[in-house]
Order: C-alpha cells, then sequence, then structure tokens
C-alpha cells in the first residue's frame, strides 16, 4: 500500500467516524492532498453536512473538479447542506449546463434562494450577503422573542444580532443576543430595540462594504433594499474573504495580470486576459527604446552612459511603485475627495524629493569614484531626483485618474507608471548630459 493510500484510508477514517473533531478547513486541507478519485471516495462517506462544509473550504479549482465527478444526486445533497451565499458562490463557478442540472435538483424554495443571490452583482453587497438570518417582529415582548430564537437558531447563520422588523419585513431595529438575553421580562422589542441603524443597500460596492466593517467593527451588518426591508446580513468572516479578494485582485491587476486568475485557471483563459497587457506594456517599451535612439550619438561618445541610465530610471520606477501601492492602499480603505487626493499626492511628492536629495548624494560620490567627471555627476543627481519626483507624481496620480473615471484603480497602473518612470529617465538623463556634457 503507498503512502497516500495510507493517507487516505487514515483520513477515511477519522472524517467517518468522527468528523466533528476536524475543522472544515483542515479537513479540505487533508483531501486536497489525495487524488481525485480519493477526494470523490471520502466526500461520499462523509456526512453530507461536513462534507458540504469540507467542499466550501477547497480551492475553486479543486471544488469545480470535485462537482463534476461527482454524481449529480451527490453534488445536489452538498449543495443543499451549504448555506445560501455558500451554494450561490459555488454554483457561480460551474457551466451553465451543470449549474441548471444541480439547481434543479434542489427544492424549489431553495433553488429560487439560490437563483436570487446569484443574480446580484458579483460587486455588490447583494452578491456576498446570507439569507439565513433570525427577524424579530417588532411587536414580541422579550420572552417571546428568546422563543422564536431558540426555534429558528439551528436552520439559521450564527446569529451575533436579532434584527427587529414592522410590516413587510421593514428593518426598524437592532438587538445583540446579549442585549436581548438581559432585557427586563415584558419589554416590547420596539422599545427596547436600537433605532440608529447602520446598513447597507444591496447595490453598494462591496469594496465600500468592507470599508464599513473596518470603520464600525460592527460582527455583521444588515443588506437592505431601498425601500428599507430586510434581505439578509453580511457576516465579518465573509468581509474577511472579501479583503482578501480584492487585496489579491488589487495586485494581479497592477501587473497586467487576470484579477481572478489563480494557478487553477485555463492556460487559454490566462493567455487571454495577460496578453492585452503585454502588448501595451510592449508599445511602452518601443517608447523608451525610442527615447535612447535620439541620444545614439551621445552614447557612442560616451558609453558608460549606457551603464548609469537604467539606474535613474529604475530608482524612479520604485519610487513610483511605493507611491502607486500607498494609494491604491488608501482608496481601498476610503473615498477620496478632491482635497484628500490633492494632500496625498502633495505628501507623495515631499516624500519623493527627500530620498532623492539624499540618494543624489551617494550617487554622486559613486559616480565620480567611478568617472572623475563633477559635471557628469552633478547631471546624473539632477536628473535622478527630478524622474523620483515624476514617479512619485505619477504613482500618486495614475489610481485616482483611473478613479475619476470610473476604471479600477490598480488595472495596469504599474505598467503604467514603468512607461512614464523608463521613458522620462532617458529622455530627461540623456537631453542634460547633451545638452551640457558633450
Amino acid at each position: 500500500m503507498t503512502v497516500q493510500a495510507d493517507t487516505a484510508a487514515a483520513l477515511e477514517a477519522r472524517a467517518v467516524l468522527a468528523p466533528e473533531s476536524e475543522h472544515p478547513a483542515d479537513l479540505a486541507d487533508r483531501i486536497g492532498q489525495l487524488s481525485l478519485p480519493e477526494q470523490v471516495n471520502i466526500l461520499q462517506r462523509l456526512p453530507a453536512d461536513h462534507a458540504a462544509e469540507a467542499l466550501v473550504e477547497m480551492d475553486e479549482g479543486a471544488r469545480i473538479e470535485l462537482l463534476e465527478r461527482l454524481d449529480t444526486s451527490i453534488a445536489a445533497t452538498l449543495i443543499g447542506e451549504m448555506s445560501p451565499d455558500d451554494a450561490a458562490d459555488v454554483l457561480d463557478e460551474l457551466k451553465a449546463e451543470q449549474r441548471d442540472e444541480l439547481l434543479s435538483s434542489l427544492e424549489l424554495e431553495e433553488a429560487e434562494e439560490i437563483r436570487t443571490l446569484m443574480a446580484f452583482d458579483p460587486d455588490t453587497a447583494g452578491s456576498i450577503m446570507n439569507t439565513e438570518i433570525v427577524v424579530l417582529d417588532q411587536e414580541l415582548t422579550v420572552d417571546e422573542a428568546i422563543k422564536v430564537v431558540r426555534q429558528d437558531i439551528e436552520d439559521k447563520e450564527l446569529p451575533y444580532y436579532a434584527y427587529i422588523v414592522s410590516d413587510n419585513d421593514h428593518l426598524t431595529g437592532v438587538l445583540s443576543l446579549r442585549d436581548l438575553l438581559i432585557l427586563p421580562k415584558g419589554t416590547i422589542l420596539k422599545d427596547a430595540s436600537r433605532s440608529n441603524i447602520i446598513s447597507v443597500t444591496f447595490d453598494q460596492k462591496r469594496n465600500e462594504v468592507a470599508r464599513m466593517f473596518s470603520d464600525y467593527n460592527f460582527m455583521a451588518l444588515p443588506v437592505v433594499d431601498h425601500a428599507g426591508r430586510i434581505l439578509g446580513i453580511i457576516t465579518h468572516d465573509d468581509v474577511i474573504d472579501l479583503i482578501n479578494e480584492l487585496a489579491s485582485e488589487d495586485m494581479l491587476g497592477m501587473v497586467g495580470a487576470g484579477q481572478d486568475e489563480s494557478v487553477d485557471t485555463p492556460a487559454a483563459d490566462s493567455v487571454k486576459m495577460r496578453l492585452p497587457w503585454l502588448l501595451v506594456n510592449m508599445i511602452n517599451s518601443a517608447i523608451s527604446a525610442s527615447m535612447v535612439y535620439l541620444f545614439e550619438g551621445s552614447i557612442a561618445a560616451m558609453p558608460i552612459l549606457a551603464v548609469f541610465m537604467p539606474m535613474v530610471a529604475n530608482q524612479a520606477g520604485n519610487t513610483g511603485q511605493q507611491a502607486l501601492a500607498v494609494i491604491i492602499r488608501q482608496l481601498a480603505l476610503e473615498k477620496p475627495d478632491n482635497e484628500r487626493a490633492f494632500m496625498a499626492i502633495r505628501r507623495e511628492l515631499r516624500i519623493s524629493l527627500c530620498n532623492g536629495l539624499l540618494v543624489a548624494i551617494l550617487v554622486w560620490c559613486g559616480v565620480y569614484f567611478v568617472t572623475r567627471i563633477p559635471l557628469l555627476c552633478t547631471l546624473m543627481v539632477l536628473a535622478l531626483v527630478m524622474d523620483m519626483v515624476l514617479g512619485a507624481l505619477a504613482g500618486a496620480s495614475i489610481p485616482l485618474i483611473l478613479k475619476k473615471f470610473g476604471r479600477d484603480p490598480a488595472q495596469a497602473s504599474s505598467i503604467f507608471l514603468t512607461a512614464i518612470t523608463d521613458g522620462a529617465g532617458f529622455f530627461i538623463f540623456l537631453g542634460l548630459v547633451t545638452l551640457f556634457l558633450l
């Protein structure tokens, strides 16, 4: 018996006999180490609720492969055991044909609830909310409310708050479960609940939702429609996943990769997502190369310029990347106005100027040690400081400009920044040397 077979057998025995002894995330990691047939076998033998929890925790690519291999009836059972928001996320990853087949195998009410969640724009609060919530009529007494919570809690999302509603599910108040338990008997909920409700509408952007959780430190936020009727809640664990997802999207987008790309993305899809930005980068590189070509004679007259000019461009590029990262992070945390944007740009310019002058001292000494030409040293540090300031200006401005025009601030920002710092760096350095030295 192989080591993997021993692992599979041990996992199967542990999972089937005592599935509650292992956290779903740990179970998902252990299942992911097995071959696909063994994964299918394990999920078929696990209790449906534990198998569903483990499936939710698995990587998207592995999850898709498993659902494609499982019998439709078993896959539908696992989907039915998931919370509606998790089920909607999982089904949204599948091909339309398989998705429709699984939905048709679910109970009508359950399938409609999942379809409703899938219909929301994936970039909005509605797409990440959970509809399994504890809702209490405002006319109930505390005793009656506690009885309702006890009856409903098993099939609901772990409740941190009880949401108080009037007719037509209009949200009128919020009570933490702690407050609900310590209120005097006979208290009417509408007299005790907090009426200054902080909520999000179903069409608010996901990054705004993440920002609100950061501002208010709530465990959950209610999601309402434009008439104030409660639709569901967003919990802090979903927001943690959301923040990680947004951070990954920004990181990938900055370099021109697909923002939802992973190692499981089909190679052909990755080519389609990356190729346009690589072509843009090629055009930018051609522009930078043309700057060098303009000064071909200068480089021929003083070959050492070819050694120094990348230093100017690289230093400015790094300065711009630092400013770019700070601004993109700030855009993810708050919605800046014009005054805040101007202050952020001015701050980056001050920092780049200070750093440029300090670096320039070291560069002047280093270049003088190599060339013994004071004027060349002075021209190089002048070009260095100018390009670093320009890099900071570009790094701080590009995300804000993209945001102003309704584009993703992170999308290929790094490519545009590099084009500016390289082209300008070569032109400024070689231009100064040609004008004042050669």
